[in-house]
């Protein structure tokens, strides 16, 4: 394995996150904002490249990312950018208030007042010698165990991120986090035949465990069989055991129901659904601010408290950012974008497919936006028939119909195993009623 080496343009000494933060506030506050927030970003990212099942490029860069936010007469603007000399920061402060004069008046508009924290935590050294370990475990576990799989592209990489959060209310913000990551993209082929793409990756405080991190062994093995593939026939209702990739795309669509748009123009299904059973009581979604590469930091610069969002499937809050809350006049409870996990359950996942008479395992749904009251049609990729208790044949053109809100509340199993990518951490659920064409 020998790798190309490049290296970015990239700054002969680090960048003062906290000077320039500081400084960018200052300007803001000489230009004639009322309220203001400056967030400024140093990320360092180093990783090795795999290409068409070899190692590519090791590659190393810095980049720098400056976010602004005026308020001047309840008028608000944001904008951002990449050159944080004074120049830089100079032109994108005039831009900000010249867009910030010409946006609608809005008494929502606010900034964050009080919030303080200073988090560091996970690897924010690297360790070269574990990027290329990781890469060879990856690329020797593939030539042997999967030899019809084509990684198309990859890779083992480290970053860090120091990031520093000011607001003119008193708000002041700061990260300094390290993380490793793994990526597995590809499919597999014999002959002309090719399955679909699939991948797996995911962050974590070391790669020590590769390949046999984020289900990247199973998810390769499964490409294998799906380069023949089968039409599901007939249309009928049937079981759905849906794997954690899938489980996500469930729970991104119940997190943007209670986030600021539905709960804006009135379309959440839950906004006064607080404290009443809206999922299955097998499913408890908690935070995991702590898991690698996350931070309890929202974007309008809160910190969010450990969260339970369902409790035995019971609805235990709303989601809306400090503008959303004043729109709405509905409680603010910070909630930061990324870190959750859902309880493991008490059923095997071999128990749960046995307990199938008739559907398919499915690792990916394309159902593109379910209409506002969750009814959705989507394919199903990278999946399985089940027939009698069995995993069969892989599945082509193969389509589920039904509606995310019922799914969630019809979730009749959880599996004992959970799929830990360091930002989800998800089981398998079995979900019984869907419509397959």
């Amino acid at each position: 394995m020998a790798p190309v080496m490049a290296h970015e343009v990239a700054p002969e000494t680090a960048l003062a996150v906290d000077r320039i933060a500081e400084q960018a506030l200052e300007r803001l506050r000489r230009r004639g904002f009322d309220d203001a927030q400056v967030t400024v970003t140093e990320t360092r990212r180093r990783e090795l490249n795999i290409a068409h099942n070899e190692a590519s490029l090791l590659r190393s860069a810095e980049r720098h990312r400056i976010a602004l936010v005026g308020l001047k007469d309840t008028r608000r603007a944001a904008i951002e950018g990449s050159d944080v000399g004074d120049a830089g920061v100079d032109a994108l402060v005039e831009s900000l208030w010249q867009a910030t004069l010409a946006a609608p008046q809005d008494e929502a508009n606010a900034v964050s007042a009080g919030q303080a924290t200073r988090i560091a935590r996970g690897p924010r050294e690297v360790d070269p010698g574990e990027l290329t370990a990781a890469t060879r475990a990856l690329l020797d576990w593939r030539a042997r165990e999967t030899p019809t799989m084509m990684i198309e592209e990859g890779l083992a990489a480290h970053q860090r991120a120091h990031q520093r959060t000011l607001t003119s209310g008193g708000s002041d913000l700061a990260c300094d986090i390290g993380w490793y990551e793994l990526v597995v993209f590809g499919l597999a082929r014999e002959g002309a035949r090719a399955s679909s793409f699939n991948y797996a990756g995911g962050q974590a405080a070391t790669l020590a465990g590769a390949p046999e991190l984020f289900g990247a062994p199973a998810m390769m093995r499964a490409l294998t069989r799906q380069v023949h593939t089968e039409r599901i026939g007939e249309r009928f209702v049937g079981d759905v055991v849906f794997a954690p990739n899938a489980v996500s795309d469930l729970l991104g669509w119940l997190m943007r129901q209670l986030g600021d748009g539905p709960l804006i123009d009135g379309s959440s299904l839950y906004r006064r659904r607080v404290g009443e059973l809206v999922a299955s009581p097998l499913l408890t979604l908690q935070s995991r601010h702590d898991a690698p590469g996350c931070t309890p930091l929202t974007a309008d610069a809160f910190v969010a408290p450990p969260t339970t969002l369902l409790e035995a499937g019971r609805l235990t809050q709303l989601a809306p950012s400090l503008y959303g809350s004043r729109k709405t006049r509905l409680p603010h409870k910070p909630v930061a974008a990324s870190g959750w996990q859902l309880a493991a359950g008490d059923v095997p996942l071999e128990a749960m497919v046995a307990a199938v008479p008739r559907g398919a395992l499915v690792d990916r749904l394309s159902m593109g936006s379910p209409a506002p009251n969750g009814d959705f049609s989507g394919v199903i990729k990278n999946s399985f028939l089940i027939e009698d208790g069995r995993v069969g044949a892989a599945l082509s053109e193969t389509m589920i119909a039904g509606n995310v809100a019922q799914l969630l509340r019809d979730v009749a199993a959880v599996s004992r195993e959970r799929l830990d990518t360091g930002s989800e951490c998800l089981p398998w659920l079995r979900i019984p009623g869907l419509n397959f064409s």
